[in-house]
């Protein structure tokens, strides 16, 4: 006995299901055509997908298309790029190993890395759901007329919002994102026709420009983009909801599972990547292009796209908007559930760990809503991207240890090419990051 669980490279050899209540819980054909397989893997990925187009990827990229026009559609370009191997690393360790990202960390480390983990990533979650928040308040604000301060506070009936969907069954909320996403979809196909960016910039912007590391506000919105876009408790919950899927777990079934997973996250992402990409060629083609460059917060675009571009833009902008904060407090809940109960075999009612997690995001936001009104909910919303940044390397790092290692992974681990790319991109991101940090001090 004592064999066998050395063989597996985990400490626990009786791991408790992620997401124990819909765990393989969707069907997946067995014997049915390709079509219907990848349509039984469709929605984890738009759930992923949903996390890298949230509020907190508009102040980036809308700062960004201001002050420096196309320029950091490159950064966008790569950070889907980094986002593309890394959600597949994380779709691999929940298919291969049946854990989740903190399932697998309880597994390995010890109590005491266990508990920081623990702590970085529930900052992180925070951040992020700040981030939602403030998003929510905003796009209220601007449909509605409703003030900052009450916008906080209705932001927390969400939590039930998430109960009734969490209570139908798993499709239910991936229904629900899907018709969201597509809601936003539609509403920046209308701004970019609206905004008529130069095709041949906007080419020319994918291309990486050394400018982009030597002007230092470049730089550091560059990280932001980074923070915004790579989402560390995407990770998380990408290695624990794709275990919903009722696939066979044997070697062959593993195996479709992780094809049919990657095409779906693939694809997923890369809509993510229009739509932020979108974000940031229409605030260059409407605002960098007019002389305003010194765009920075989600009012301030609001404000100018109506007289450029007409009163319905601002109003597909804001609906947008609305729709990405709800989207992406449906992902925030479950990312929220799944690292307390993997870090910590600590499991409360859905309800109120998600009242927990909204009252701590919303005490900041309400502070500086009242303190300091529209402008201090939009650098809280900068700074959420930040912390996001930071707290990256704390997951990349052990997802990438343990889709290396054969007596985790076996047959299924890491080959050369990814390994490299793996390790390649977890250095980037620390560098970075380095580099923000010195930056923030001085």
């Amino acid at each position: 006995m004592q064999k066998k669980k050395y063989s597996t490279g985990w400490r626990n050899e009786n791991n408790t299901p992620s997401l124990s209540e819909v765990f393989s819980s969707v069907y997946v054909p067995k014997k049915k055509g390709i079509w219907r397989k990848f349509f039984a893997f469709t929605g984890p990925g738009l759930l992923i997908a949903v996390g890298y187009m949230d509020p907190g990827n508009w102040a980036t990229d809308i700062a960004g298309g201001s002050k420096f026009g196309y320029m950091l559609l490159s950064v966008i370009f790569i950070s889907n790029f980094f986002a593309i191997i890394l959600q597949h690393l994380a779709l691999k360790l929940g298919i291969v190993c049946e854990r989740d990202l903190a399932q697998a960390c309880r597994d390995h480390y010890p109590k005491f890395i266990n508990f920081i983990l623990w702590i970085l990533c529930e900052i992180a979650i925070s951040a992020c759901d700040l981030a939602e928040i403030i998003g929510s308040v905003l796009a209220l604000k601007l449909l509605f007329g409703i003030p900052i301060t009450w916008g906080v506070l209705i932001t927390v009936i969400d939590v039930f919002i998430i109960l009734f969907f969490q209570y139908k069954g798993f499709r239910y909320i991936e229904s629900v994102v899907a018709a969201l996403i597509f809601t936003i979809l539609i509403c920046f196909s209308f701004e970019i026709i609206s905004s008529k960016p130069e095709i041949f910039s906007i080419l020319k912007g994918i291309i990486p420009n050394i400018e982009i590391i030597k002007n230092s506000h470049s730089f550091y919105i560059s990280i932001g983009i980074l923070g915004a876009t790579v989402m560390p408790h995407n990770l998380y919950l990408h290695s624990s909801i794709i275990q919903t899927r009722d696939y066979p777990r044997t070697f062959e079934g593993k195996k479709m599972a992780i094809k049919y997973a990657t095409i779906d996250s693939t694809l997923s992402l890369s809509l993510a990547f229009f739509i932020n990409a979108a974000i940031l060629i229409i605030s260059a083609s409407t605002f960098h292009k007019t002389g305003h460059t010194d765009v920075k917060d989600i009012m301030d675009a609001h404000k100018l796209l109506t007289p450029i571009l007409g009163k319905l833009s601002g109003v597909f902008f804001a609906l947008a908007l609305l729709a990405s904060g709800q989207n992406s407090t449906l992902t925030g809940t479950l990312a929220g559930q799944i690292v307390m109960e993997g870090f910590i075999s600590l499991k409360f009612k859905p309800w109120i760990r998600r009242l927990i997690t909204r009252l701590i995001a919303i005490v900041p936001a309400m502070i500086a809503a009242i303190v300091y009104g529209e402008k201090g909910t939009s650098e809280l919303l900068i700074i959420s991207q930040i912390i996001l940044s930071i707290q990256l390397s704390f997951a990349i790092i052990p997802l990438v240890c343990f889709t290396g290692d054969y007596k985790k992974m076996g047959p299924f681990v890491n080959g050369p090419i990814i390994k490299i790319s793996a390790w390649f991109i977890t250095i980037i991101i620390i560098v970075l990051n380095l580099f923000l940090i010195y930056d923030i001090l001085l």
